[in-house]
C-alpha cells in the first residue's frame, strides 16, 4: 500500500449514504420488486431502512443522509423514514449496482461540502450495539479526514459462510479505543466451503460487509483512477441545484452506465485501503432462516411472525400477519403468507427460492397480488 497523504483539514459536519435498491427476491412474497426487503418490518416492529436511519441518529443529522433507492420506491421510502427530509430521498431511473449509487451519494455529498467524510451503507441490514457502531463510524470518518484512505468495515467471520466476500487484511495500524485498524491485502469473491474454512481458521479474513467511509476528495481520486466512466455522473449530481435538475442528470447518465459493483469497480483496484473491524453484532438477513438468529424461537421449537397454531410441528419458520396459518406434523419448513400468496418451502432449501422466483418473473406472476 502506498503512503497515505495527511490532510489538514478541521473536523467537519459528517453525512452517510445509505443504499436501499434491490429487488426483494430473497424473501418473497413478502417482498417483492415494489415492495423489497428494506421495506419490511422483518425484525424490532419498523422497517429495515426505518432501523438504518435510526441508527445514526446522534451521530449524522438528517438532514445529511441521503438514501438512495430505485425510482418507484422513493414515496415509500419517504414513509419509512418520515424524519428525513423529502429532498434527501434520491430515485434512480435504473438500476446500475453500487458503483452507480455511491458516486451519485458523492456527487450530492460534493454539493453541500467538497472536502465532507461520508459514511456508505446499506438500508437492509440488522446491527446491534448501536452505542459500539457508531463509535466505530466516528472513527471512521475522522480517519476519512485525515488521510487520502478508502475504508471498509470487515465482520470476524465465526463460520465458513459462502456467501460473503471476504477481505484479507494486513498489517495492523494504530487505532483509538480499542478499535482494531488494519491494511487491506485484498478482497476476494465468495468462495467455496472447503476455501471459506481456510479463511476462518487463517485469521486473516473477515467478511465483507458492504460498508465503506471515505472522503470525497479520496473518493473522486478513486474514481478518476480506477472508473473515469462514473465522473461525469458525480460531477454532474454537484452541479445540480435543483431536483428537476439533477432528474434531467440521472435520465442522461444512467442508461450509459454500465453495471457494476463498487468491490469490482474500485476496491480490487485500489492501494489505499484500509480497513476497520466491526465489533457489533451485524447479519445481512440473506434469506428467511435468517429470522430464527433475530426472532427466536416458540417453545415448541418455531420460529413465528404473525399468528400461527401448532400441532406437533417444529423447526419451521412462519411469517403470517393478518391471518391464521396452521401447521400439524410437519418439521423444517417455511411458511409465508403475503397479500394473498402461499410460500411452502423445505427450510434447508431456501437459497434455491430465487429459481422459483426467476420461474414466477417469466410466468408474469412474481409481483402479482391475488
Amino acid at each position: 500500500m502506498k503512503n497515505v497523504k495527511k490532510s489538514t483539514a478541521t473536523a467537519r459536519p459528517a453525512y452517510a449514504v445509505i443504499l436501499a435498491g434491490g429487488k426483494g427476491e430473497r424473501f418473497w412474497p413478502a417482498s417483492t420488486a415494489r415492495r423489497p426487503k428494506q421495506l419490511l418490518a422483518l425484525t424490532g416492529g419498523k422497517t429495515l431502512l426505518a432501523q438504518a436511519v435510526e441508527r445514526l441518529e446522534g451521530l449524522i443529522p438528517p438532514r445529511n443522509i441521503f438514501i438512495i433507492t430505485g425510482r418507484e420506491l422513493v414515496p415509500a421510502a419517504r414513509a419509512a423514514a418520515p424524519a428525513l427530509p423529502p429532498a434527501q430521498f434520491i430515485g434512480e431511473p435504473q438500476g446500475r449496482d453500487t458503483a452507480a449509487a455511491i458516486a451519485l451519494g458523492a456527487g450530492l455529498v460534493a454539493a453541500r461540502d467538497p472536502q465532507a467524510s461520508f459514511c456508505v451503507l446499506t438500508a437492509d441490514h440488522i446491527i446491534g450495539d448501536r452505542p459500539r457502531f457508531q463509535r466505530t463510524l466516528r472513527a471512521g470518518l475522522a480517519l476519512a479526514g485525515r488521510q487520502d484512505v478508502l475504508i471498509t468495515i470487515g465482520m470476524p467471520p465465526d463460520h465458513p459462510s459462502t456467501g460473503f466476500g471476504y477481505i484479507e487484511a494486513g498489517a495492523r495500524l494504530p487505532g483509538r479505543g480499542g478499535l482494531v485498524i488494519r491494511r487491506v491485502r485484498r478482497f476476494v469473491e465468495k468462495p467455496d466451503r472447503a476455501t471459506a474454512a481456510r479463511y476462518v481458521a487463517s485469521g486473516r479474513y473477515f467478511w465483507n460487509a458492504g460498508m465503506f467511509i471515505w472522503s470525497v476528495p479520496s473518493f473522486e481520486r478513486a474514481i478518476v483512477r480506477h472508473r473515469p466512466q462514473l465522473r461525469p455522473l458525480l460531477e454532474r449530481a454537484r452541479a445540480a441545484r435543483t431536483a428537476r435538475q439533477l432528474a434531467a442528470v440521472l435520465a442522461a447518465e444512467y442508461p450509459r452506465l454500465e453495471k457494476i459493483s463498487v468491490d469490482y469497480a474500485l476496491m480490487e483496484k485500489a492501494d489505499n485501503l484500509v480497513m476497520l473491524r466491526g465489533a457489533f453484532p451485524w447479519d445481512d438477513v440473506g434469506s428467511w432462516p435468517a429470522l430464527e438468529r433475530h426472532v427466536g424461537r416458540t417453545a415448541d421449537g418455531n420460529t413465528v411472525v404473525g399468528t400461527c397454531e401448532r400441532w406437533d410441528a417444529r423447526g419451521n419458520i412462519v411469517m403470517s400477519r393478518g391471518r391464521l396459518t396452521a401447521l400439524l406434523g410437519v418439521r423444517d419448513l417455511i411458511v409465508v403468507q403475503a397479500d394473498g400468496v402461499t410460500l411452502v418451502c423445505a427450510k434447508k432449501r431456501a437459497q434455491e427460492l430465487k429459481h422459483l422466483v426467476a420461474q414466477l418473473k417469466a410466468a408474469g406472476g412474481y409481483d402479482k397480488v391475488l
